[in-house]
């Protein structure tokens, strides 16, 4: 679907997702995280780009593990700390996956996801056209509840900050892989909270598109 059709379905409050796509699970295990491997950080930093091109097909369940691991995981277990930062540790935002067969919670304790939608709304976590079709929509969401040590109007602040540590995350691993990803914040926040079920102290702050490069997927 074209930028500008999504645009005039947004104003006629008619922008939705569509059902989903396979047999979804409620819960999804994910393998452990693979900690060891990659390329050296200053290599990953030199290949990082944002690409906007993707090849349909599903990423494989490894790689998911460990991109969501290395979004937001637990790095330190005695502690419960993640791999990206947050004030006060109040760990506020929340990394949601939109897959084709429904949109999915990711729990970084139990390193497993959680189906919170049945339903596939990719396209409606941005404008822009490839995000129908690309394997995977990230969708980062504040809980202001989580936040009241902090002043209400440094939240957002705060949360964009956290949410963007977690998308450069993204972005070294998806270099250091041969992945291509994006970060978006073109898009229709009040369309999408309602097709994923927020609630009114939840705030979409951004969303990123990550898949193997156009005819670059794995055989």
């Amino acid at each position: 679907m074209n930028p500008l059709t999504k645009m005039a379905l947004g104003l006629m409050g008619q922008l939705r997702p569509e059902p989903p796509k396979g047999d979804g699970s409620p819960v999804q295990a994910l393998p452990p995280p693979r900690r060891d491997g990659g390329m050296p950080l200053m290599q990953a930093l030199a290949r990082r780009q944002s690409q906007r091109e993707f090849d349909p097909v599903a990423l494989q369940l490894p790689v998911l593990s460990d991109l969501l691991w290395a979004a937001a995981g637990v790095n330190r277990h005695d502690s419960g700390g993640r791999t990206a930062p947050s004030a006060m540790n109040a760990q506020e935002v929340d990394v949601y996956v939109a897959l084709p067969e429904g949109l999915y919670l990711y729990d970084p304790h139990a390193h497993a996801l959680q189906r919170m939608v049945a339903a596939d709304v990719r396209r409606v976590t941005g404008y822009q056209d490839f995000v129908d079709s690309a394997p995977l929509d990230l969708v980062y969401v504040a809980d202001h509840e989580r936040m009241k040590l902090v002043p209400a109007e440094q939240r957002s602040a705060y949360a964009s900050t956290a949410a963007g540590a977690m998308a450069q995350n993204v972005y070294l691993y998806a270099a250091s892989t041969g992945l291509a990803a994006v970060i978006r914040a073109w898009l229709d926040r009040a369309a999408l909270a309602q097709a994923m079920g927020l609630g009114t102290n939840q705030q979409v702050l951004l969303a990123q598109t990550v898949g193997w490069p156009a005819a670059a997927a794995p055989q």
